[in-house]
C-alpha cells in the first residue's frame, strides 16, 4: 500500500511538472513593477527568507473535480516538540477552523509545524501530522501533542466532502520542506481558493530592516480565499475590472440563470484568510500578538473588508535562539525587544502581507473542474490599470523634471 501512494504522488508530481512547464510562467508582483511599501525584501522575497524556516507543499489533484493540498510551515530544522518557539495567534474574523489555537493562546509557543489546508481536511491533516511526530526520534515518551492546522474553503473548486487530503499528503509536505524559494500561486493549500473573484493561492513575501532599525527580518505566508474589492498599490482594480464584492446588488443586475453548469468566482465577497508571519527578531509571545495584528494591515490594503463568513488567523512566530524553549530543568529568561522597537517590524509585517496576497494573485492559473471555475488574475488589464494610477515601479529612478 506505502509502495502504491509512494508511486501515486510521484506520478501527480510528475504531471504537475510537465503541467507547468506547458503553460507560460506567470511573474510575481515585483517582477511585474508592484513595488510594494519602503522596506526592501530579502534575497527569495519569501518567508524563508528568516533562517530557518522551512516550506513544503503538496498539490492534491483527482480528474476533474478535486483541487487542494497541504502546505506545511516549518520554524527551523530541529524537533519542535523539544525546542519549541515563541507563538500567538490573532483573530480578525473567526469564521473557520483553526486547530491548536487555545493552547497556543495559553502557552504562547509552537511545539508542531503549522499546517494550512482545506476547511473538512483540517483533523485529517492533524492526525497525519501527529502520527508523523511521534515518530521522530526521542519522542518516545510523548503522550500530548497539540497540531496547528489552518484553512481555508475551497468547496468552489474542490469537491470538498470527499475530504481529499491523506496522511502521505501531509507526510510529502512535511518531509520536503526546504529553505528556499517558495512555490506560489494554485499550489498546496492555495490549489483550490479564490480571491477577489480570480483565482487565489499561496503567496510569500518578506522585509528586511536596515542595521540602524535592528537587521531583523520578517516573512509572510498567505493562503487567500478571500473577496472584497482588489486594491494593489492604492489602484482600484477590482472596481476598473468590474469584479467587486456585492457588484449585482449595487449595478441591480439580475441573477445568473437557474441551470447554468458551472458556479462562478465572480464578484466574491465571503472567504477567508490564513496568514502566517515568522521573524528572526528576539520577540515574546506578547510581542508576536502584537506584530500579527498589523499582517492585517496588509489585508485591508489589498481591498479585503474581513467579511461575516470569513475566517481571517494570524498566526506569528519567533526563531531567534535566544527566546527558543527548550526543555530544560532550570528556566531561562526569556529575552525581547522594547516595545520602541516593534514599530519598523510593524511596517515590515504589513506590507509584506500586502506584497504576499498580490504574490498569490499573480502566480495563480485559472482553475476549472466540475463544481465551479476561477479565472487567473489579468495580468496585462491589471498593469494597464497600474499605470494609470501611477502605481508601478515607484522605486525606479525618474529622469529630471519628471513627475514623481
Amino acid at each position: 500500500m506505502r509502495l502504491i501512494c509512494t508511486v501515486a504522488l510521484a506520478l501527480t508530481a510528475y504531471a504537475a511538472a510537465l503541467s507547468a512547464q506547458a503553460r507560460p510562467e506567470r511573474p510575481r508582483a515585483r517582477e511585474a513593477g508592484v513595488v510594494v511599501g519602503v522596506l526592501p525584501p530579502g534575497p527569495l522575497n519569501a518567508i524563508t527568507d528568516v533562517a530557518g524556516v522551512r516550506v513544503g507543499q503538496t498539490t492534491v489533484t483527482q480528474g476533474d473535480s478535486v483541487q487542494t493540498g497541504v502546505t506545511a510551515i516549518l520554524p527551523h530544522g530541529g524537533n519542535l516538540f523539544r525546542e519549541r518557539v515563541p507563538a500567538a495567534i490573532h483573530v480578525g474574523n473567526g469564521f473557520g477552523k483553526l486547530a491548536g489555537s487555545t493552547q497556543v493562546d495559553e502557552l504562547g509557543e509552537l511545539e508542531t509545524p503549522i499546517l494550512l489546508t482545506c476547511t473538512l481536511c483540517v483533523w485529517k491533516a492533524a492526525d497525519a501530522m501527529v502520527e508523523w511526530m511521534l515518530a521522530r526520534p526521542g519522542m518516545e515518551d510523548v503522550r500530548s501533542i497539540n497540531p496547528v492546522v489552518g484553512e481555508t474553503n475551497d468547496g468552489l473548486l474542490n469537491a470538498i466532502r470527499l475530504r481529499p487530503v491523506a496522511r502521505e499528503h501531509v507526510v510529502a509536505a512535511l518531509e520536503g520542506a526546504s529553505a528556499g524559494a517558495v512555490a506560489e500561486g494554485s499550489v498546496g493549500a492555495g490549489a483550490g481558493t479564490v480571491a477577489f473573484g480570480f483565482k487565489g493561492g499561496i503567496g510569500t513575501s518578506s522585509r528586511r530592516l536596515p542595521a540602524t532599525l535592528g537587521g531583523y527580518t520578517v516573512g509572510v505566508l498567505v493562503q487567500t480565499n478571500y473577496g472584497g474589492v482588489l486594491t494593489i498599490n492604492g489602484a482600484p482594480v477590482g472596481r476598473e475590472l468590474g469584479r467587486y464584492a456585492f457588484r449585482r446588488e449595487l449595478e441591480a443586475a439580475p441573477p445568473a440563470a437557474s441551470g447554468t453548469a458551472m458556479n462562478s468566482a465572480r464578484d466574491r465577497a465571503d472567504g477567508s484568510v490564513m496568514i502566517v508571519v515568522a521573524t528572526d527578531a528576539p520577540l515574546s509571545a506578547a510581542s508576536l500578538d502584537r506584530l500579527a495584528r498589523r499582517a492585517l494591515a496588509g489585508i485591508a490594503r489589498t481591498g479585503g473588508s474581513f467579511t461575516n463568513g470569513s475566517g481571517d488567523y494570524v498566526i506569528a512566530f519567533s526563531t531567534a535562539d535566544s527566546v527558543r524553549r527548550r526543555a530544560q530543568s532550570i528556566p531561562r529568561a526569556i529575552a525581547d525587544l522594547p516595545n520602541d522597537a516593534l514599530s519598523p517590524l510593524f511596517q515590515a509585517a504589513a506590507e509584506a502581507t500586502e506584497e504576499a496576497v498580490y504574490n498569490s494573485l499573480f502566480r495563480a492559473t485559472s482553475v476549472r473542474t466540475r463544481g465551479g471555475a476561477a479565472e487567473a488574475l489579468p495580468i496585462d488589464r491589471t498593469l494597464e490599470i497600474l499605470r494609470r494610477y501611477n502605481a508601478l515601479g515607484w522605486d525606479r529612478t525618474l529622469p529630471p523634471g519628471a513627475r514623481p
